[in-house]
């Protein structure tokens, strides 16, 4: 068994079970994410952004709309929003209400969206259905309670393209901030057979999915021919920091403390539920990935990682609040934290059913990737 290291020139650790190193100590992660930064960075140098926008305005004439953008109130899709409408496009803003916003971020949307004069369509969850899913995920013991959120955006986004008949859907990932993401650490976002199955086992069945957005494969496969999906911020000179002092001081942004925490669930699932049940701490993963961007040096991101993922003061209000919208008693929280820790390989997916095995047996022999 591996004893405990930490990458000589990121901050990724073996709290990651699948973590290589060489014999300098430098991790996998680091490696990949600056091999993915460079090939960015060709991308980069050859991206027009004028003739970008010509194109996106072309695809849209005539229609109320020219691209679909996605807005969640945190940096990257705001920043993306002022960014399209300084290109000249014409975007619907397209936000989903899964019940946990914060304040903060329904007021960074609204100071922004007024200031650009963009239109806003919100997609609001079946709160209760969305409660059981979220609740099945949690009790199902995986590191993947935030993929019930993180499903929904494709369907979302795409149904809304469909409707306004934009080609171009533009969105706020960034390998800037995001380039490294441990695979161990949350799997099967694209999974609906995975899902279904932890809904199954563990949500309200009296109730079922009957309003949930998801998708297939051959939804996946329909959306990707049908609509082009545009990571801008890879293609310009994006830094995180510089973009969050510019929305402060142009828009009335306010900052919310932390990568995705302008979700109350996302804070609390990434400073409390991940690294007290699991042993992830997320923030290792967001601050290596500035280190690669050569956004933060290694002995800011150590300094960072000293203190504590949450708040001694507040959690228990945090727990509280929690309890008190998923519905539970403060004794099957305690169980459910206690107990061991699962994965999506301890449940039916696309890769162990029969199907799965047999298309991705297929997708090996003629070179395809994996149905997740």
């Amino acid at each position: 068994m591996m004893g405990y290291q930490i990458c000589s020139c990121c901050v990724m650790d073996t709290s990651d079970p699948d973590i290589i190193f060489d014999d300098q100590g430098v991790c996998n992660h680091c490696k990949g994410a600056k091999k993915k930064l460079r090939k960015i960075e060709v991308q980069r140098r050859n991206f027009d952004i004028d003739a970008f926008s010509a194109k996106v305005k072309t695809a849209g004439k005539g229609k109320k709309y020219d691209c679909i953008v996605g807005i969640s109130g945190g940096v990257d899709s705001c920043y993306v929003m002022y960014l399209v409408k300084k290109m000249g496009l014409r975007p619907l803003a397209v936000h989903i209400d899964n019940g946990w916003d914060s304040e903060l971020a329904v007021q960074n949307i609204k100071n922004l969206l007024e200031k650009l004069e963009i239109d806003l369509y919100t997609y609001v969850v079946d709160w209760q259905e969305f409660r059981s899913l979220q609740l099945a995920f949690f009790r199902a013991s995986t590191p993947d309670c935030e993929i019930p959120t993180d499903h929904m955006i494709f369907p979302v986004m795409g149904m809304m393209a469909h409707k306004y008949k934009c080609k171009y859907i533009i969105m706020g990932h960034n390998n800037a901030s995001e380039s490294i993401l441990p695979h161990s650490w949350s799997q099967g976002h694209f999974d609906w057979h995975y899902i279904r199955s932890v809904y199954k086992m563990y949500g309200d069945n009296s109730h079922g999915l009957k309003s949930f957005p998801y998708f297939s494969r051959p939804d996946y496969d329909y959306f990707t021919r049908k609509f082009i999906w545009f990571d801008i911020l890879d293609y310009i000179d994006y830094n995180k920091e510089n973009a969050k002092k510019f929305l402060q001081e142009n828009y009335e942004w306010r900052d919310y403390g932390g990568k995705h925490y302008e979700s109350f669930y996302t804070r609390f699932y990434q400073t409390y539920i991940l690294p007290v049940k699991f042993g992830y701490d997320k923030r290792r993963m967001h601050l290596s990935s500035l280190i690669a961007a050569g956004q933060m040096s290694r002995s800011e991101a150590l300094e960072v990682l000293k203190t504590p993922p949450y708040d001694d003061s507040t959690i228990e209000r945090d727990i509280e609040y929690f309890l008190e919208k998923m519905q539970i008693t403060r004794e099957e929280f305690d169980k459910i934290m206690s107990s061991k820790p699962l994965h999506y390989e301890d449940y039916p997916n696309n890769e162990n059913d029969l199907t799965g095995k047999i298309i991705k047996k297929l997708s090996k022999m003629f070179g395809g990737g994996n149905d997740q």
